[in-house]
């Protein structure tokens, strides 16, 4: 035999024929309390330190702009971008630190993988796993540029954990 489904919670109509609040165990006579929406989406997830957490959104934006710049600039120009940006980040950065971190770790891991590649041309696979690196470290970069550029904290798949400073 089967147990009787459980009635999730919810507004129905109690047995008297009144609509009532049902927890899934007992009626009561209104709802729990709603969860107040965050106006900080870093304050919900922790991002910053306590010090850190009265930033306006003038900083908040900043920070995401560093961040943004960390991930996307490496297109561009290697891992300069994200060296630097690590390098002029403040420890109480937290949310640029670690975007710079993961995307300086990426860069290096892709710079080792696109060498490995040239490398292996001499054995022809390189002539397709070349453009197959280059194409991947393209997208992950964008991805992860779009991720900073929305406040999310974004990990590579596949990065060497050289660089520390990216929260885990």
């Amino acid at each position: 035999m089967s147990e009787p489904q459980q009635t999730p919670p919810g507004w129905y109509v109690d047995p008297n024929g009144q609509q009532r609040w049902w927890d899934g165990v007992q009626w009561g006579d209104v709802a729990p309390p709603p969860v107040p929406a965050v106006a900080d989406p870093y304050a919900a997830a922790g991002a910053y330190a306590p010090a850190v957490q009265s930033y306006g959104p003038a900083q908040i934006e900043a920070e995401k702009g560093m961040a943004t710049m960390a991930q996307g600039l490496p297109i561009l120009v290697g891992f300069w971008a994200p060296l630097i940006i690590y390098l002029v980040t403040k420890p109480e950065q937290r949310f640029a630190r670690h975007h710079a971190a993961e995307s300086l770790n990426f860069s290096i891991t892709l710079t080792i993988a696109l060498i490995v590649s040239a490398l292996s041309m001499f054995v022809l696979i390189g002539f397709v796993l070349f453009p197959l690196v280059v194409i991947g470290g393209l997208v992950l970069h964008i991805i992860a540029a779009v991720a900073a550029n929305r406040g999310e904290w974004y990990r590579y798949p596949i990065s060497l954990r050289l660089v520390s400073g990216a929260v885990e």
